[in-house]
């Protein structure tokens, strides 16, 4: 992994992003507005779930010789995943229409971007608050192995302050690292696992919630007035 692999896998999710929005909308008209939902929902479990276990062999394993297999299904997914939050938003309005008919599409659609801005909201605030968790263990982990000698030369205060040090972002795990005892992993690239397991989680609930999604009875639907039907 250089930095020229890194610009072009973050390049790689943009493109994701965009080909999502076009790849899905095709894939769509072939198999149908609600199977590709379901594609989306059930799809995105082992994405996410997945992507701990992808990125435990990534580090545990660097120099192996399934090593660029590991990164390669890391990137894939990850852009998969992506490519399925642009897809969602080009597919929905169609979808909309499938299940409650084109005339009321706009307010219906409209209705959803105020759900997925809420999401938007709680989301990120969940999944980040999840990092710091796993953040905050990782540290005490460290800070339990960790030399008290070496770690006052380095931070110039006793181990007994470190959560002051932490809460200053003075004392983060990558300046911890530099004083370890040889041999200690570095916990970094496992903090979003727990967030990861969520997302995964929410997905799933997500794919039996959309099981539940029915197109509109023919009862309700709406009778044309008379003067539409003499017209015809």
């Amino acid at each position: 992994v250089t930095t020229s692999f890194a610009s072009a896998y973050l390049m790689s999710l943009a493109m994701g992003n965009l080909g999502g929005r076009l790849g899905w909308a095709a894939i769509s008209d072939k198999i149908g507005r609600r199977n590709t939902f379901h594609i989306y929902t059930l799809g995105a479990v082992p994405l996410f779930g997945g992507l701990p276990f992808l990125i435990d062999q990534c580090v545990s394993n660097p120099s192996g010789p399934l090593a660029q297999v590991y990164l390669t299904a890391f990137c894939a997914s990850t852009v998969a995943a992506i490519s399925i939050l642009g897809g969602t938003f080009a597919v929905l309005p169609a979808y909309e229409a499938d299940l409650y008919g084109p005339k009321y599409v706009g307010p219906i659609h409209g209705r959803f971007l105020l759900a997925a801005t809420a999401s938007t909201i709680v989301g990120p605030g969940l999944l980040l608050n999840l990092r710091k968790v796993a953040e905050s263990q990782a540290l005490t982990d460290l800070l339990s192995k960790v030399d008290p000698t070496a770690f006052s030369s380095k931070f110039g205060a006793d181990i007994s302050s470190a959560q002051s040090l932490i809460e200053a972002k003075t004392l983060t795990i990558s300046k911890l690292m530099t004083i370890m005892p040889q041999g200690t992993v570095d916990p970094s690239p496992f903090l979003y696992n727990n967030t990861m397991y969520t997302m995964a989680g929410l997905a799933g609930l997500g794919a039996m919630l959309h099981f539940l999604v029915k197109p509109v009875d023919n009862k309700y639907f709406e009778a044309e007035p008379e003067s539409e039907q003499k017209k015809e």
